[in-house]
């Protein structure tokens, strides 16, 4: 009787085994089981986070316009008192525009890639780059002169402060209306020339591009660089900068 009930136990237990195989089975079609709610979630953020290139090119802009900040409020001091400034700031900030500004954004990705695209599509944008390529190397100029001034000395006095505070002033203006004039007029004119499969290998070059040359996140870097720069010239709070209110009618 004993050896009755497993015997009876046992072939049920293989019936439910060999059901719920055969179900298994008939469900398998060949294609891949459907990603559970997180996984498509995660894929809908990663596509929604991806930078493209014109925006990746605009943010750049963004801590190159933080330099120029920068370099407003040292042309202020050193008018109105130079002894006060101290080279260190200008320097850290003439090198973070050479390298991020200059060598990389302007040199590996406008003059190699952009300029040229938007001359040869022709149009209106198209008489821009030459003026574009101009204040590019006049601003390597200038750049090469805050690099020697602040690396000459630790305080700026009356023999050169005027000289150099014209000289940031006149950077400033040329740059504001430079990337004015690329945020809205050549990068879109650039972008029209790509389908979006071409935009997106542009994507991944200028970030391998990147990585290339600074061996990691260049932006995120010069974030933290310029960052570091505008605390040490009080200029971190932008609550500060808010605009009184008009006056009063």
């Amino acid at each position: 009787m004993h050896i009755e009930n497993e015997r009876r136990t046992f072939l049920r237990t293989s019936t439910v085994v060999g059901v719920g195989l055969m179900l298994s089975g008939c469900g398998n079609t060949g294609k891949s089981p459907d990603k559970s709610p997180e996984d498509k979630d995660d894929k809908k953020k990663k596509e929604m986070g991806e930078v493209t290139a014109t925006e990746d090119l605009m943010r750049e802009h963004g801590v190159l316009r933080r330099a120029l900040l920068v370099y407003s409020a040292a042309a202020s001091q050193l008018r109105t008192a130079p002894g006060g400034l101290t080279p260190d700031a200008l320097l850290k900030t003439a090198k973070l525009f050479r390298g991020f500004g200059e060598d990389y954004h302007e040199r590996s990705l406008e003059e190699a890639f952009i300029f040229p695209a938007v001359k040869q599509a022709g149009g209106p944008a198209a008489s821009l780059p030459d003026v574009l390529l101009a204040q590019h190397q006049r601003g390597r100029e200038i750049t090469d002169y805050i690099l020697a001034t602040a690396a000459a000395g630790s305080k700026f006095g009356a023999a050169n402060a005027g000289a150099l505070a014209q000289s940031l002033e006149a950077f400033v203006l040329m740059y504001r209306h430079h990337a004015a004039r690329e945020d809205t007029i050549i990068f879109p004119a650039w972008k029209k020339t790509l389908s979006a499969e071409q935009l997106g290998e542009m994507n991944e070059k200028f970030e391998d591009i990147e990585h290339q040359q600074f061996g990691k996140d260049g932006f995120d870097d010069a974030v933290a660089q310029i960052a570091d720069i505008e605390g040490t010239l009080g200029l971190t709070d932008l609550s500060k900068f808010t605009a009184p209110p008009p006056p009063a009618k």
